[in-house]
């Protein structure tokens, strides 16, 4: 099976911003919400657990917890080696009152969203709030109109993965509260940048283990040709998707474009 030419994959994997959803949607709807939110949501988050008091449970220190998310971001800041990044921890512990620690958390936060840094504590806490936003009805999946047809054709051969920089969480109120409707009940699964960069081949090796399908049986739809790339060299087969609002791409580094998924076997 050819490596860019899979006509009958058993996975289609696809990206979202740029591919399945506009990059406006990110970069002019969802960002701007969450950095207005943050800092009612981070002081919301505090004052709940502070009422729980004793009964604070496993649930409230668990993994995707709100309390794990900033001890992740934490690590992240600990370890950064951008000397002009914000420090959360000037001082030794984990005692830090929220009113001294919320404006650090806040300062190093919108630093990483101002460089578009990938990072899955950030990610995380986003679609967290972005949640809420999609609950209330505030925020909607803008979806390309090609999208829920392509989706609908692909799940009777195929299984519709989706793996993006975005949060699991935050992939899956875009599909659930789309323009097009609750479009989850036809994708098969999520990946984030847990299971590594988007740029590494062995990410997409590592979904086609998870998967239990070979990288060859996996075609993976992006806007990035980096992205592709690394696809490409793990095995699978691979899509440039070509979008309005995209940035043009000069160099396809062999990968076949398509402007639409109307059509795409």
């Amino acid at each position: 099976m050819s490596a860019s030419n899979s006509l009958e994959p058993r996975v289609y994997l696809l990206d979202v911003e740029g591919t399945v959803a506009p990059i406006s949607l990110v970069s002019e709807v969802l960002f701007p919400y969450a950095r207005t939110h943050f800092e009612s949501f981070l002081w919301q988050s505090v004052h709940d657990l502070e009422q729980k008091g004793d009964d604070v449970g496993p649930q409230d220190m668990s993994d995707g917890s709100v309390f794990m998310d900033l001890m992740l971001l934490s690590m992240e800041n600990r370890a950064e080696t951008d000397p002009e990044a914000p420090q959360i921890m000037k001082e030794s512990g984990m005692s830090m009152s929220p009113a001294l620690g919320i404006p650090r958390i806040l300062a190093y936060i919108n630093w990483l969203m101002d460089r578009d840094r990938k990072s899955t504590a950030l990610k995380s806490l986003q679609g967290k709030i972005w949640k809420a936003g999609f609950e209330s009805g505030e925020l909607k999946g803008t979806l390309f109109a090609d999208v829920p047809g392509a989706l609908a054709r692909w799940v009777k051969k195929a299984q519709v993965v989706i793996y993006s920089s975005g949060s699991v969480e935050a992939q899956r109120l875009l599909f659930r509260y789309s323009t097009f409707g609750d479009q989850t009940p036809l994708i098969a699964g999520y990946f984030d940048t847990r299971t590594g960069p988007k740029r590494a081949s062995s990410s997409y090796a590592a979904i086609a283990a998870a998967l239990e399908v070979l990288p060859g049986e996996v075609a993976f739809f992006s806007d990035v040709v980096e992205e592709l790339d690394a696809a490409r060299d793990a095995g699978c087969g691979t899509r440039l998707v070509v979008r309005e609002g995209n940035t043009p791409v000069e160099d396809t580094h062999g990968h076949v474009a398509i402007d639409s998924l109307n059509g795409t076997p």
